[in-house]
C-alpha cells in the first residue's frame, strides 16, 4: 500500500510512499530493539563520536535536504536551509550528552548511595508536518545520545525529508535499526507506537485533541509521554513600546511558515491608546511581506500545505471583520494571502488555533487587561512582550501562563534553551542542556559497605 506526496506549490503529485501496516511497524520495532542494547552499551565517547559524524553528514546535505523540503512541504529555500544546518547544530549539541548525562552520590549511612540515568530502550517519535526536520531532530537526538533507538513516523503530507535522514543515518555509521523512519498513517503506526510494548517512551507533536488520545493511550500502558501541542501566542504591545518596531516585527511572528507555527503570535494585544497608531504601521508591513514561489530566494512565505487545509484556514474569516490583506498568487497551489483581523477576546479568532497566516487584533486597556487577555485562550506555548519598562516587563512575563516568552523579540527556538508548553500546549520540556535526562530513567542504588 502506499500514499502519494504532493507539491502544495504546485498541486502535483510528487512521488508514492510506502503506508505500512502493523506488521511493518512491529518489524522496525523489533531491530530496534536488538539495535539499541548495542547502542547503549557502548561507552559514551563512542556515542559521542557518531552522533557528531551524523552532525557532518547532515551538514554535506544541507542543500539536498533544503531543496527537498521546498518541494514537499513549500517551505522558503532561505527557511529550509535553516531548517537543514538546524538539524545538524541539534546533533553537534546532542553529540556532548553522552559523556555529560552522570548521576549523583547522595550520603547516606552504612554505604554508598548513587544514582544512574538509564536509557528507555525503543522510543517512538511522531512528527507533524509543518516542521518535519527540525521537530523531528528535538527528539532522535537527545533520545539516540541518552543510549536509545528511535523509530520516527513523519506525517504523511510531508515524510520526504524525514526519510532522507534515516538514509543519512546510516550512511554516517548509525547501526542498522537504531534510527528507524517508517511512513503511514497516525492511525496505524502512531498507534501501534502508544500500544507497542517495546516502546517504552512516546514523543509527540501535533494537535491538542490528537495528543490528548495520545496521552490517554500511553497511560493506559504506563508509559510516559512528551507532547508539543496547539498554540494561540498573544503578541502584547505597550504603548511605551518601540511601535515601530514592533509593527515591522509583527509579520514574521505570525505569517512565517504561512503562520503554520504552533508559536505563531496569532493574538496581537495592542494598548488602546496607540492602538489605532500601530494598525496604520502594521497595514504596509502586510503588504510588503513576500509571498510566493518557495524556491525564489527573496520569498518570505509560499503555500498552505493542502487545500483540505486551505479550506480550513478560509473558514475562519467567514463573518470576520477583515481591516486588511497582504497578496497571494492565483493559480495553481495553495496560496493564502497574509490577512489582519479586527477581534474581540472570545472571538473564534481570538479563541481558536487557526495554523494559518490569520492574525486577530485586540485592544486593552492596561497591564492587568493584557495579562488577563493573553492568559484568556486555553493555550500557553509562546508569546512576545514589548515594551520599555523592565519591570512591567518582568511582571507581565511572570504573569503570562506560556512556556515560552520573548521580550522585544519574537525568538521561540534554540536549541540550547528548554521549549515547550503549558495548559493545552503540551506537557514536558524538549531541547535545553537537559534535555538528554528526559529520554532517560532513574535508578538508584544503595551498596552497604559494613560502616555502622
Amino acid at each position: 500500500m502506499t500514499f502519494t506526496v504532493i507539491n502544495p506549490t504546485t498541486a502535483q503529485p510528487i512521488r508514492d510512499v510506502a503506508r505500512a501496516s502493523i506488521d511493518e511497524v512491529d518489524a522496525a520495532v523489533a531491530r530496534a530493539v536488538v539495535a539499541q542494547r548495542a547502542w547503549s552499551a557502548l561507552p559514551p565517547l563512542a556515542r559521542a563520536d557518531a552522533l557528531r559524524s551524523f552532525a557532518r553528514v547532515v551538514e554535506a546535505h544541507v542543500e539536498e535536504l533544503a531543496q527537498l523540503e521546498v518541494l514537499n512541504s513549500g517551505h522558503p529555500i532561505g527557511s529550509a536551509r535553516w531548517e537543514a544546518s538546524h538539524v545538524a547544530q541539534v546533533l553537534n549539541f546532542y553529540a556532548g550528552a553522552p559523556e555529560r548525562l552522570s548521576g549523583r552520590q547522595i550520603p547516606v549511612a552504612g554505604g554508598l548511595d548513587v544514582t544512574f540515568h538509564e536509557p528507555y530502550g525503543v522510543v517512538g517519535v511522531i512528527v507533524p508536518w509543518n516542521f518535519p526536520m527540525t521537530i523531528a531532530s528535538w527528539a532522535f537526538a537527545p533520545a539516540l545520545a541518552a543510549g536509545n533507538a528511535v523509530v520516527l513516523k513523519p506525517a504523511e503530507l510531508t515524510p520526504l525529508t524525514a526519510m532522507r535522514l534515516g538514509d543519512l543515518a546510516l550512511e554516517a555509521g548509525l547501526p542498522p535499526g537504531l534510527f528507524e523512519v517508517v511512513t503511514g498513517s497516525g492511525s496505524v503506526v502512531g498507534q501501534r507506537f502508544v500500544s507497542h510494548p517495546d516502546v517504552r517512551k512516546v514523543v509527540f507533536t501535533g494537535s491538542t485533541e490528537v495528543g490528548v488520545e495520545v496521552a490517554a493511550g500511553c497511560a493506559r500502558a504506563l508509559k510516559p509521554v512528551t507532547l508539543e501541542l496547539g498554540g494561540k501566542s498573544a503578541n502584547i504591545v505597550f504603548a511605551d513600546a518601540d511601535i515601530e518596531k514592533a509593527a515591522a516585527a509583527a509579520p514574521g511572528a505570525v505569517f512565517d511558515n504561512a503562520g503554520q507555527d504552533c508559536c505563531a503570535r496569532s493574538r496581537i494585544l495592542v494598548e488602546r491608546s496607540v492602538y489605532d497608531r500601530f494598525l496604520e504601521l502594521l497595514e504596509p508591513a502586510v503588504a510588503a511581506w513576500r509571498v510566493g514561489d518557495p524556491a525564489d530566494e527573496r520569498t518570505e512565505m509560499g503555500p498552505l500545505i493542502s487545500a483540505a487545509h486551505r479550506s480550513t484556514v478560509a473558514g475562519y474569516l467567514d463573518g470576520a471583520d477583515v481591516a486588511f490583506r497582504g497578496t497571494a498568487p492565483d493559480g495553481d497551489g495553495f496560496w493564502f494571502a497574509p490577512t489582519v483581523v479586527l477581534a474581540a477576546p472570545g472571538d473564534r479568532l481570538a479563541q481558536e488555533e487557526v495554523f494559518g497566516p490569520v492574525v486577530a487584533v485586540i485592544p486593552f486597556d492596561d497591564e492587568a487587561d493584557a495579562v488577563r487577555l493573553a492568559n484568556d485562550t486555553a493555550y500557553g506555548l509562546a508569546g512576545s512582550i514589548w515594551t520599555e519598562n523592565l519591570g512591567r516587563a518582568v511582571r507581565v512575563s511572570r504573569g503570562v501562563k506560556s512556556g515560552v516568552l520573548s521580550v522585544n523579540s519574537h525568538s521561540s527556538v534554540r536549541y540550547w534553551t528548554p521549549f515547550g508548553g503549558m495548559k493545552a500546549s503540551g506537557l514536558g520540556r524538549e531541547l535545553g542542556p537537559d534535555a538528554a535526562e528526559h529520554f532517560t530513567e532513574t535508578k538508584n542504588v544503595f551498596y552497604a559497605t559494613g560502616a555502622s
